[in-house]
């Protein structure tokens, strides 16, 4: 990372924006070493993520979130009910449609895998930075959040 410590306000603001999404990007690949994902594809991975976020959805709403057509969602979903992360009921509104959610196995499986990245990033916290280092962390962490506040 750049010393920005001297650098006027403006330089410094972009390069600490560089450095930080440096740094981001290296810690979620170290969170993608950490999580078990499986072969699911990117566009698979988004559904997931939206039907855990949002609920039950039907392929023509979870394509228009996603931006792609109906049809292409409709391939992307098999794989992910025949391996039994997702199951589909008839939507109660309109029978001839399904709402897809996701399964009670997959959400703990889920929920296993948060646990384990954030072990990982505790431990290794904890192993890597000394007290008070772990307290300009956490000021840091405080001023990270209220550049994503709304």
């Amino acid at each position: 990372m750049t010393d920005h410590l001297h650098a006027p306000p403006s330089e410094l603001a972009a390069g600490l924006a560089g450095d930080l999404r440096a740094l981001v990007a290296q810690l979620r690949r170290r969170f993608r070493e950490q999580a078990i994902l499986g072969e699911f594809t990117p566009s698979q991975i988004a559904v997931l993520l939206r039907l855990e976020r949002e609920g039950p959805a039907t392929v023509s709403s979870l394509a228009r979130a996603e931006g792609m057509r109906p049809q292409s969602m409709g391939t992307l979903i098999a794989p992910l009910e025949a391996a039994g992360h997702i199951s589909g009921a008839a939507d109660p509104s309109d029978g001839r449609q399904t709402l897809w959610s996701l399964t009670e196995a997959f959400r703990d499986w889920l929920k296993e895998g948060r646990a384990a990245r954030q072990d990982w990033l505790s431990r290794t916290i904890e192993a890597r930075l000394t007290g008070a280092e772990q307290q300009q962390l956490a000021a840091a962490v405080e001023l990270l959040k209220r550049l994503v506040a709304d």
